[in-house]
C-alpha cells in the first residue's frame, strides 16, 4: 500500500479529494453504482478505509461532488455556447444545447442517481451546498435564456427541469449495462439504437415551442 499522507491545508485537501473523485470516475465509468464501494475507492488509491474516512463519510458524498462538478460544466458550456446577442434561432439553439447535452451525459448519468440514493445518504450541510449552488445556476439561467430567447423569466426552470429529466432517463437507455444486454440477448431482443444527441435536439425543440411565448 502506498504511504498515505494526511492533508493539513485547505489546499492539500482540495488536493486529496480530487484524487478520491478521480478514482470514482473512473469506476464509474466501468462498472455499475453498487459495485463501487468505499473498499474499492480505497484500494485504488492505496489507502486504508480509514484514511478515506478522514475526508468522505459515505460513497454518496463523492457522487454529489461529482455531480456538482458535472452540474457546473454543464451550465458553464451553456452560457458560452450561447452568448448574449448571439441571434440564434430556436432550432438552432435546440442544436447547440443537444450538442451540449451530448458532451456532458456524464451529468445526466448521475443524474440517474441522484434524487433516489445520493441525496437521501448525505448531509444536509452537503445537501444544502450543492442546492444553493445549482438555483445559482438556475438564477444565471433565467436572467440570461430571456435575452436570446422569446420566454419569460418564470418560465426558464420549467424548461430546463423537462430538458434535465428527458436526457436523464434517454441516457439511463443509452449506456450499455451488461445485465440488460444479456437478457435482451436471451430472449432474442434487438436492442433499439437511441442517437442521443438527436433525440436531445428534438425534444430541446419542442420543449422551446412549448415555454418560449
Amino acid at each position: 500500500m502506498a504511504e498515505f499522507i494526511r492533508a493539513r491545508s485547505a489546499e492539500q485537501k482540495g488536493q486529496r479529494l480530487e484524487e478520491i473523485k478521480g478514482a470514482v470516475r473512473r469506476q464509474f465509468a466501468a462498472r455499475p453504482y453498487h459495485e463501487i464501494t468505499l473498499t474499492t475507492i480505497a484500494d485504488e488509491l492505496g489507502w486504508s478505509r480509514a484514511n478515506l474516512y478522514k475526508y468522505v463519510s459515505t460513497k454518496e458524498e463523492i457522487f454529489l461532488l461529482l455531480t456538482a462538478d458535472e452540474m457546473d460544466s454543464y451550465f458553464n458550456a451553456l452560457l458560452t455556447a450561447l452568448p448574449e446577442g448571439c441571434g440564434l434561432a430556436p432550432d438552432t439553439v435546440a442544436e447547440v444545447w443537444a450538442g451540449i447535452a451530448n458532451a456532458h451525459q456524464e451529468y445526466f448519468r448521475l443524474g440517474d442517481l441522484l434524487t433516489t440514493i445520493v441525496e437521501t445518504n448525505v448531509t444536509v450541510e452537503r445537501l444544502m451546498t450543492f442546492k444553493h449552488a445549482y438555483y445559482d445556476h438556475v438564477a444565471r439561467m433565467r436572467e440570461h435564456l430571456p435575452l436570446i430567447l422569446d420566454i419569460e423569466p418564470e418560465r426558464v426552470e420549467p424548461l430546463l427541469v423537462a430538458i434535465y429529466y428527458h436526457a436523464t432517463g434517454l441516457v439511463s437507455g443509452c449506456w450499455s449495462n451488461p445485465l440488460i444486454a444479456e437478457a435482451l440477448e436471451r430472449l432474442e431482443i434487438a436492442r433499439p439504437e437511441t442517437d442521443f444527441r438527436a433525440e436531445m435536439r428534438d425534444f430541446i425543440g419542442m420543449c422551446l415551442g412549448h415555454y418560449a411565448r
